[in-house]
């Protein structure tokens, strides 16, 4: 299960999402000896923070769409999470 792209940074968050629960369905299978667990769970911490990363990426450039109060935009502001 050596599939993985050696380069993250050019994966797109629902790939690396898909990998990732792939190797969490092998993981939790109980069926990947040792060493191939221990390497699927290192592939999946990088692959978590990838999509991390993407999301943030993500949350960054959502813009919230400021309403005036006769119904009208009146411009976009930085959208707030969490």
């Amino acid at each position: 299960m050596t599939d993985a792209p050696a380069d993250l940074s050019s994966l797109s968050f629902e790939d690396a999402l898909a990998r990732l629960e792939i190797i969490v369905s092998r993981l939790e299978s109980g069926q990947a000896p040792l060493e191939e667990s221990i390497t699927l769970y290192e592939e999946g911490a990088r692959l978590k923070a990838h999509c991390e990363t993407r999301l943030k990426a993500a949350q960054l450039r959502v813009e919230k769409i400021l309403v005036g109060p006769d119904g009208q935009a009146r411009g976009v502001e930085p959208a707030e999470f969490g």
